[in-house]
Order: C-alpha cells, then sequence, then structure tokens
C-alpha cells in the first residue's frame, strides 16, 4: 500500500490526503477540491502549481511544458507531480469559487457498450451505459482505460449533463493508436465492460450570459459542443447560439439530421456545417473563414472553439480581428496521443 502525505492548497485554506504514487490534481479532484486543469496529460500547463513547502517527484513532465527554470522556481504540473512529502502548494491559475458553477468530484466509473456505430468516416459513437450516474457539467470529459493496460485516452461528453447514465462519445480513429485502431474500432463489441474516470476539464458554458454565443467545431470536436448546444438551450443560457462544423467532404459530417431538427425546434439556435474539400449545397471553405464571411464584427458576442490545434489556433485569430473580446473566447484543443508525445518531446 502506497504512502500518503498531507497536501495543502493555499488558495482555497483547503487540504487532502495524496498516496505517493497519485498526482496531486488527481488527488484534490477526487476529494471535490477544484484545481484548475485542462488535458490531464502534461501538456497544457494550466494546472502548474509553486510548492511552498515540502518535495514532489516531476515523474515524467517534460522540459516542453515545465522548463527547467521553472522547476528550480519550486514549479509543478500538478497533474504529473506525485508527493514525496507533506506538501504546500499555491496554483499559478486561480479558480474562483464564487463564479457560480457547480463542481463535481472525480471518481472512478464501470460501465458497458451499448452502442458503437460508424457515424462518419473514421469517427464511431460510442454510448457507455453506466453502472452508476456520473454527474457532470457540458463541455467535460471522461478517461476511458484500454483494457489490459494501464493507457487512457480522453474522450469529451457528447450528451447533456441532464443524461448521467448513458455517455455519448465521438471516437475518432487514429492510425497504429492503442486505444482506436487496437480496440474501438477493433476488438471492441456491444456488451463489453469499460472501465473509466471523470468527469475531468474546464471546458464549457454552465452559467447564464447576456451575449450571444458562436460554437466552432472541427471534426469530433463537435462532441462537447453537441453536449453545450442541448445544455444552453434547455437552461437558455445565451440568447442566441451559432453552431459551425468543420469537415473536408460529406463523408467528415455527422448528426446533420439531429441538429437540423435542432434548429427547427429553437429559433435561438442556428446550424451552419462546412466542406473545405467539396463543392456542396452548403457552406464551402475552412470553417473559420466561413465563420468571419457570416460576421462582420464580433464584438459583444462569445466563442467556443473544440477541434484540432491548427484550427482552433485559426478561430481565435479570426475572431479577435473581429473585435472579440479574448476573455470571452474559449477553447478546447483535441489531440491524438502521436501529437501529445510529439509536444511533450519537442
Amino acid at each position: 500500500m502506497s504512502e500518503t502525505h498531507e497536501v495543502r492548497n493555499t488558495t482555497l485554506g483547503r487540504s487532502t490526503q495524496c498516496p505517493a504514487d497519485q498526482p496531486v490534481l488527481e488527488a484534490f479532484l477526487r476529494d471535490n477540491i477544484w484545481l484548475p486543469h485542462s488535458c490531464t496529460q502534461g501538456t497544457c500547463g494550466t494546472c502548474k502549481v509553486r510548492v511552498m513547502d515540502g518535495e514532489v517527484d516531476h515523474r515524467d513532465s517534460s522540459e516542453y511544458t515545465l522548463t527547467p527554470e521553472e522547476r528550480s522556481e519550486g514549479i509543478a504540473l500538478g497533474c504529473q507531480a506525485t508527493p514525496r512529502s507533506n506538501l504546500t502548494l499555491e496554483p499559478l491559475e486561480q479558480a474562483n469559487p464564487d463564479d457560480g458553477i457547480t463542481r463535481h468530484p472525480l471518481r472512478d466509473y464501470s460501465g458497458t457498450v451499448v452502442v458503437l456505430d460508424d457515424i462518419a468516416r473514421d469517427i464511431r459513437r460510442l454510448v457507455i451505459e453506466l453502472d452508476e450516474p456520473m454527474p457532470f457539467n457540458a463541455g467535460q470529459y471522461a478517461e476511458i482505460t484500454v483494457p489490459g493496460t494501464t493507457v487512457s485516452r480522453q474522450y469529451s461528453m457528447a450528451n447533456p449533463p441532464s443524461q448521467t447514465h448513458n455517455l455519448e462519445f465521438h471516437v475518432k480513429r487514429t492510425s497504429g493508436g492503442i486505444a482506436t485502431d487496437g480496440w474501438m474500432f477493433g476488438q471492441m463489441r456491444l456488451g463489453d465492460r469499460v472501465e473509466l474516470k471523470g468527469p475531468l476539464g474546464e471546458f464549457g458554458m454552465n452559467t447564464p450570459q447576456e451575449e450571444p454565443a458562436i460554437l466552432i467545431a472541427g471534426g469530433t470536436g463537435l462532441a462537447p459542443l453537441k453536449a453545450i448546444a442541448q445544455h444552453a438551450l434547455a437552461g437558455e443560457l445565451a440568447p442566441q447560439l451559432y453552431l459551425y462544423h468543420g469537415g473536408r467532404t460529406r463523408q467528415d459530417l455527422y448528426d446533420v439530421k439531429f441538429f437540423r431538427e435542432l434548429e427547427q425546434k429553437h429559433e435561438r439556435f442556428t446550424y451552419r456545417p462546412c466542406l473545405s474539400e467539396q463543392e456542396w449545397e452548403g457552406a464551402e471553405g475552412m470553417v473559420t473563414d466561413v465563420v468571419l464571411d457570416d460576421f462582420s464584427t464580433c464584438k459583444g458576442l462569445s466563442a467556443h472553439l473544440c477541434g484540432p490545434p491548427a484550427m482552433v489556433e485559426a478561430g481565435v485569430k479570426a475572431l479577435k480581428r473581429r473585435r472579440m473580446a479574448p476573455r470571452k473566447i474559449f477553447r478546447e484543443e483535441f489531440l491524438d496521443a502521436s501529437s501529445t508525445l510529439a509536444g511533450m518531446n519537442r
């Protein structure tokens, strides 16, 4: 049994017990003590903490995300560092405990595969029926463990948080991927048992806002935006929602009928699928360019972007050119395992 240490968050004035083999971020989240975080893979740096007292094991923290200078200054990655002693930590990014957002503790879950459908080119819809409900916020994700390994992969919930028993995920195939080629697109079958943990992440729209919102998705970046759109419409969180989904050809689009019906049901919702490499009756071009064509100004609006890093970066630049306030732009980048490793080893 691993030795346990007390870890204190000076900002919130709260402590938790953390096993020596567990990252401090995970210990906090399991105890429902919120720490800012995003990727949990050591690549984004959102969960950086300053070690005020005590010693940590940095484990696989890469110098790309955590520089030698930062280490010498006592900074660590919460999602990677494990305690070697009792710790006193100060998060570099501050969470606002009064932001009105309900936080849900991180937990382990088990479930059964009840849907496994091909819905677009190299994309599958995976629905897992949990043995017990998992409360989460629209936009959050779960980590699914590959059977027989210690490998886990992150997938955003595409269903609204009103549905806590059946979790919907959109999975993109990665050539040679352990989780996709080797399992979800290979050996996985209906009725299989699955282990996962969640919820994780800070991306989402969970409190009412006065400004209209633009939702921009590339590929399976649509998943969390599908959850956000349904949740926002049900709770009337924004006066207007504009959803853009970009793909190369028709083979890359999915859930078109679902969003068309949602558009007919709600006057406050507009759906714009876009194709960059095929002529068709809808919008053509890069999804970010289509947004620029539709909005002469984005002043007074907000945006949520999710998809490949290049698309997200292009979208952020485009929105800023249209005078959207940077603090109103929220982003989530989807990386496959090879991209994550490449980033860590640069």
